[in-house]
């Protein structure tokens, strides 16, 4: 697909858009977000969303950075519709984040006046600096390490300025780092019956997951049944995803495959 970088943004839009999607990923791989995510953000696109990928580097002030990609994000729809990229002046906007992208998106649904349809928030991920960076342990206690806003603040600023009411929470069946269950209460006492829950196969990275081409030469080999087998394998966990996502964003949509 014609990904441009537009505004500081990866970009892909339909010729008919129905609503837009703005993409924030996981810590480490959310750099270059058209090409990690590059199977879940085209299958999106595919299905007539409008998909802005907002890179970042991680760093321990998680407040700017949220401020940042919105703001990068917002001068990105700005130049689409200055440029004519995107026609369609109104779109209903659904964030949507992986492990810390979800953490991002909670905060600015938190700190800033912005308008979301919703948010989808797949392997919620809120662990303290100690855990979540590598060789961080070895550093204490001579020196004070920890994110801005620390979990505990950040829990703080949900329960008390969240106000996207609709929400999709994802979260895998073999993920250990995974905190989407207690974000879960967080969220359902703010808003009964707006916020669904789903339990899917997989891990924390299967969002990264691509769809993989084995091509089969004209004798088959045990190597090409193996080979298919980790094809359907990975394809089942990301289809899933995929359907679970479309039928939330669109419960009435016929059933794709």
């Amino acid at each position: 697909m014609d990904w441009q970088e537009v505004a500081g943004s990866w970009v892909l839009i339909p010729p008919r858009p129905t609503g837009m999607v703005h993409f924030l990923g996981g810590a480490f791989v959310a750099a270059a977000p058209q090409l990690t995510y590059r199977w879940l953000l085209e299958e999106l696109n595919r299905q007539g969303y409008a998909v802005v990928a907002t890179p970042f580097v991680n760093t321990l002030d998680h407040t700017e950075i949220a401020r940042s990609v919105l703001w990068n994000f917002e001068q990105t729809l700005n130049r689409l519709h200055s440029t004519g990229m995107l026609r369609k002046r109104y779109l209903p906007i659904y964030g949507v984040g992986h492990s810390m992208g979800c953490k991002l998106h909670l905060l600015i649904g938190s700190l800033f006046e912005v308008e979301r349809a919703g948010n989808i928030l797949i392997s919620f991920n809120n662990y303290p600096a100690s855990r979540a960076i590598p060789l961080v342990e070895q550093f204490r206690p001579a020196f004070a390490i920890e994110f801005t806003p620390s979990p505990l603040e950040t829990n703080d600023i949900i329960a008390q300025g969240y106000r996207i009411r609709r929400n999709l929470l994802i979260k895998f069946n073999n993920d250990d780092i995974d905190q989407t269950l207690l974000l879960n209460q967080v969220l359902q006492r703010m808003f009964p019956s707006m916020v669904t829950l789903q339990t899917l196969n997989g891990n924390h990275l299967t969002p990264l997951g691509q769809d993989l081409s084995w091509p089969v030469g004209q004798v088959f080999t045990p190597m090409d049944a193996l080979g298919q087998w980790m094809r359907q394998e990975v394809y089942r966990d990301l289809n899933q995803l995929k359907q679970r996502i479309f039928h939330w964003l669109d419960p009435l949509a016929p059933r794709t495959k």
